[in-house]
């Protein structure tokens, strides 16, 4: 069996730069990139410890967790083309003026 601690690193690491992307970038659809990574880091942890633990609860939560990132990414994206269509930016600091 694989190193448990490997995993957690790389899983950490692609946290950390989903996180980075996430608090510096003004694209949104890098944020939402950013948010995908993240989430897929923690899948990726849940894997590592459902493996280590030999039992499948790990699994079950990332089929769900996917299951929720692809809606999620289909109701952002046309939020985003939505906005796109109307200010013709992806700028975050413009999503402000939308107020009713």
């Amino acid at each position: 069996m694989e190193n448990l601690n490997s995993y957690l690193i790389v899983s950490a690491i692609l946290f950390a730069i989903g996180t980075v992307g996430v608090l510096t970038r003004r694209n949104a659809i890098v944020i939402f990139m950013c948010i995908e990574m993240m989430l897929n880091a923690v899948n990726l942890t849940f894997v590592a410890f459902s493996r280590h633990l030999g039992n499948l609860d790990g699994q079950v939560f990332v089929f769900f967790i996917m299951t929720v990132a692809a809606a999620e990414a289909a109701v952002g994206l046309a939020l985003i083309i939505a906005f796109y269509n109307n200010k013709e930016s992806l700028d975050v600091e413009d999503i402000n003026l939308m107020k009713w």
